[in-house]
């Protein structure tokens, strides 16, 4: 039994170690992970790393779910520590949070947001972990309509086909709350990861500089779209 404890403190100390070495490559290679490479620098014979990780999918799946699981504890704190009743201040508080998470691990969220790795298909265990910023920022909404400080939309405001496919993800994950609030919701949420990676991929260095400035506004006026009181 004490062996077998050993073993797995060795084992998962191993692991974190190759995903540490994983992690600098990702900042300087990007998703092109190599097995053989991170291997070299851990001074392992290449086989060995497989005891690990089979596959460098394998290598990859492990660090988009630590990336997503970091991410959704940085917006649900700032989520938790906002005033519940203040739902613009929520509001922004977890776009910051997303933000701020994104420039400190650029390359974790290059690896979650930027442009697909070549013959890597995401399993379905990443599927949850990567709803959670989503789910928190849509939380706002369904607070904001239960409390009345929130009018939905008219739902003849969207397409059929669309409020039909809205209503799906509605009837799957926010139970009660109108198609046409849920897109609006749905906007705010790209539009945030769509200033998130504008900034940090380059888009708007030289024209921008004043770049919170310009974020809290970006963020106020999608605020202003959904409806969130001042």
């Amino acid at each position: 039994m004490v062996a077998n404890t050993f073993r797995a403190r060795v084992r998962a100390g191993m692991i974190e170690e190759i995903k540490s070495v994983a992690r600098r490559h990702l900042a300087t290679d990007g998703a092109n992970l190599s097995l053989r490479a991170v291997a070299r620098d851990l001074g392992m014979v290449s086989s060995a790393i497989y005891r690990y990780f089979p596959s460098r999918d394998d290598l990859l799946t492990a660090l988009i779910l630590e990336a997503y699981e970091a991410l959704g504890d940085a917006v649900e704190a700032a989520d938790a520590a906002a005033d519940p009743a203040d739902l613009r201040g929520r509001w922004h508080a977890v776009c910051r949070a997303a933000r701020s998470w994104a420039l400190a691990h650029p390359a974790e969220y290059a690896l979650l947001y930027g442009s697909p790795v070549p013959g890597y298909a995401a399993p379905d265990t990443t599927v949850e972990p990567a709803q959670r910023p989503p789910v928190t920022l849509v939380g706002i909404l369904r607070d904001g309509l239960a409390a009345g400080q929130l009018t939905p939309p008219p739902a003849d405001e969207l397409p059929e086909p669309v409020r039909a496919d809205l209503a799906e993800i509605a009837a799957a994950y926010f139970p009660g709350l109108p198609e046409a609030l849920l897109a609006r919701g749905m906007a705010g949420w790209t539009q945030l990861f769509g200033l998130i990676s504008f900034e940090l991929f380059g888009r708007i260095n030289r024209a921008l500089p004043h770049r919170d400035e310009y974020f809290d506004h970006q963020t106020g006026l999608m605020a202003d779209l959904i409806g969130l009181p001042h």
